[in-house]
């Protein structure tokens, strides 16, 4: 089996004929924003052994936010969307709403922790770089530790900040 990268166009006409659509963004980036039709599956998921359930024959389609996850995670999908009809969404959920096509939207949802860690990291290199200037100059080493945490997190993958954003009480979610 292989996948065929659709448009959203494309994609919305294979919804309207029964198509499955799976978005594999994490669950809190889903409560968030979602396309109306889409069933929520993690990546992690996915990775972790879980296949698209209640598919049967229909087509499947998968998105992200951008498309990137969908293109290099395309094994792992095909092998969990059980269905000889395999699609990946290119542009993911930002170019359907780029193509004008409706969302549902929950704005009282935590923003993506992604997106937290680059407002925490900027603000507390701000606050590092404005302190060091009218303060102390040691503080300018608040805005270096930040930016050594970022650095480690891009050659690692592992991000410390996201890990304790995700713990705060806004981001934590009943199961």
């Amino acid at each position: 089996m292989k996948s065929e990268s659709i448009s959203p166009l494309q994609a919305s006409e294979l919804i309207a004929q029964g198509a499955v659509l799976i978005d594999i963004r994490e669950r809190a980036d889903y409560l968030r924003e979602h396309i109306p039709e889409a069933v929520s599956l993690p990546l992690s998921d996915i990775t972790a052994g879980k296949c698209v359930d209640n598919a049967g024959s229909r087509p499947v389609i998968f998105h992200c936010q951008a498309g990137m996850r969908t293109t290099s995670n395309a094994d792992a999908l095909i092998k969990a969307a059980t269905s000889e009809n395999v699609f990946l969404m290119s542009g993911g959920i930002n170019a359907w709403k780029s193509a004008s096509f409706p969302t549902v939207e929950d704005k009282k949802q935590p923003l993506p922790v992604i997106r937290q860690v680059h407002i925490t990291a900027g603000s507390l290199v701000l606050l590092g770089v404005v302190s060091g200037y009218t303060l102390d100059s040691r503080l300018f080493l608040l805005s270096g530790v930040i930016g050594a945490g970022l650095i480690f997190s891009g050659v690692t993958g592992f991000c410390g900040m996201a890990t304790l954003l995700q713990k705060m009480p806004w981001n934590r979610t009943a199961k």
